[in-house]
């Protein structure tokens, strides 16, 4: 995996805007080649705390609404595995007119129990994760190459992966070969 240490993040450069706006949104980013070496996976991770989606009125209207949550979030924390709350795919071309679409598909998401700032986050790092793939991966590869996104939603967090056809990226190296490094 190349998860990176992002402390010296405003060295990349000039080119490096894209992981510029990436980076400080994800609390994991990785990009790796899929194991049939086919496809590239751009993968970002956003945590959350589900308890800043409640509302302190739903609470104050329905005191055993809270305690039910809180008994709810212990039980998903001595699974091992993140339970799925919710996942969507899309296939789409590499086209960047079709951005519209790919955020409006995004939207069926805004009723789920993800902080606002959180949702609206992980929007821009979708929109950037999605146009780096049609302006980077798929610069000399036709307009109908598709790109697959996905989206996933768990109890405390949200997960994009981007499939594209694009030639290997190794994200690691583009961060350590910063001028600082």
């Amino acid at each position: 995996m190349n998860n990176l240490n992002l402390s010296n993040i405003d060295e990349l450069p000039e080119s490096g805007w894209g992981l510029k706006i990436l980076f400080p949104l994800a609390d994991e980013l990785t990009y790796n080649r899929t194991p049939d070496n086919n496809q590239n996976c751009l993968k970002l991770v956003k945590n959350y705390n589900s308890t800043d989606v409640e509302s302190s009125s739903q609470n104050q209207k329905d005191p055993g609404n809270k305690l039910k949550k809180r008994w709810s979030s212990l039980s998903q924390h001595s699974t091992n595995s993140p339970k799925i709350i919710k996942q969507i795919q899309l296939q789409v071309n590499s086209d960047l007119a079709v951005l519209e679409d790919v955020l409006a598909w995004y939207q069926q998401l805004e009723d789920q129990p993800i902080p606002k700032p959180i949702w609206w986050q992980c929007q821009i790092a979708l929109a950037e994760g999605f146009t780096n793939a049609v302006n980077h991966a798929h610069k000399n590869l036709p307009c109908t190459t598709p790109i697959h996104l996905q989206v996933t939603v768990f109890h405390e967090s949200l997960e994009i992966c981007i499939w594209d056809y694009g030639p290997p990226f190794d994200l690691k190296a583009q961060f350590n070969n910063s001028p600082q490094n």
